[in-house]
């Protein structure tokens, strides 16, 4: 594989467990935030939700929506997107474009997922402030990356989990830079099972 990536096993313990999720499809929408696109795609600025087909729609950014869906299925989020957005044309301009080859995205699962990211964001990480479901641009480590609380289930109860996505060219860069910071943490590394998020 040209490129980067980042690889492992699923380490138990209480650290962070840092996952790959780059090859997961990746579409963004721009549409007028007012118009039918936005109320189609139900999920306001700033916040995050699975839609009926099971993606994670992405309000990140005022009329700018990132939706991800399942490895492989770029080519068939962006038609399901395109056949919306055809039918609520005459409300303005919709575009939607995969964006699957040209971002990085990782998940940072675990409890103290927050403690490593408030090493290199200063976003306040509460769960009063982010609770599961927020969506932030900030910069972390100097980059500026879209950050989702996305908590994943577990046998337990709900663990804090965090996507970030950024350009593909500086994921490397943030992997190493996430790992650093959950060095005190024990931060692991963890396996991608496709196809779901």
């Amino acid at each position: 594989m040209a490129g980067w990536e980042v690889t492992g096993s699923e380490e138990a313990g209480s650290g962070p467990i840092l996952t790959d999720l780059t090859p997961l499809a990746k579409v963004l929408v721009r549409a007028r935030p007012d118009g039918a696109m936005a109320r189609t795609l139900a999920v306001p600025f700033g916040r995050a939700a699975r839609d009926d087909a099971g993606a994670l729609v992405t309000g990140s950014g005022p009329g700018e929506w990132l939706i991800l869906g399942p490895v492989g299925q770029g080519r068939l989020l962006c038609q399901r997107l395109e056949e919306t957005a055809g039918r609520v044309a005459a409300e303005g301009l919709v575009s939607v474009v995969d964006l699957t080859h040209g971002r990085a995205l990782v998940r940072m699962t675990g409890k103290p997922a927050a403690d490593v990211l408030a090493k290199l964001c200063s976003i306040d990480l509460a769960d009063v402030s982010t609770p599961n479901g927020a969506a932030f641009r900030s910069s972390v480590a100097r980059l500026i990356t879209d950050v989702v609380r996305d908590d994943q289930e577990s046998a337990s109860g709900p663990v804090p989990s965090y996507l970030l996505h950024c350009d593909r060219s500086f994921g490397q860069y943030l992997v190493d830079s996430l790992l650093d910071a959950g060095v005190e943490f024990g931060i692991g590394i963890g396996c991608f099972h496709p196809p779901g998020i």
